[in-house]
């Protein structure tokens, strides 16, 4: 199935990084599509909302933190579409390195900082389109 049979659902995506090389992913909880698998936290946009407005509420709603919308501490690296069973998603991917707050994930889902540069995370399984991000976000921070 195609974009062209499916509506796209845009998605805000922040990458949250810290000491140089930690990224924050968190679980699936329980209800929801591919609950227990481990993801980038983010979410759709709403109607008019543009990427860094979405990823800001976002991150509150569900980390309870604040992100600097600064050009310098959020933007956005990639865009990738993904065609899931249940939604085809176009991801919004964006870089953040500045947050008020220590992440608490507030919809009850498990959070782990993970290490980028480890050829194998210490957590599974994740997203199918997890994959392609991790692959950018190294190389990103290596070309820094």
């Amino acid at each position: 199935m195609t974009s062209q049979s499916r509506p796209i659902v845009e998605v805000a995506v922040g990458i949250l990084i810290k000491e140089q090389s930690l990224v924050l992913m968190g679980k699936r909880p329980s209800g929801k599509p591919y609950a227990g698998y481990w993801e980038f936290p983010g979410g759709k946009l709403e109607s008019n909302e543009s990427i860094t407005t979405a990823l800001e509420r976002e991150l509150h709603e569900e980390l309870g933190i604040r992100i600097a919308l600064d050009e310098n501490h959020c933007h956005e690296i990639m865009m990738l579409e993904h065609d899931y069973p249940h939604a085809y998603v176009r991801l919004h991917v964006c870089l953040v390195d500045r947050w008020e707050g220590e992440p608490v994930g507030q919809e009850n889902q498990v959070l782990s900082w993970q290490n980028i540069f480890n050829p194998e995370l210490t957590i599974t399984p994740l997203l199918p389109a997890a994959w392609p991000m991790i692959k950018k976000v190294r190389s990103y921070l290596r070309g820094r």
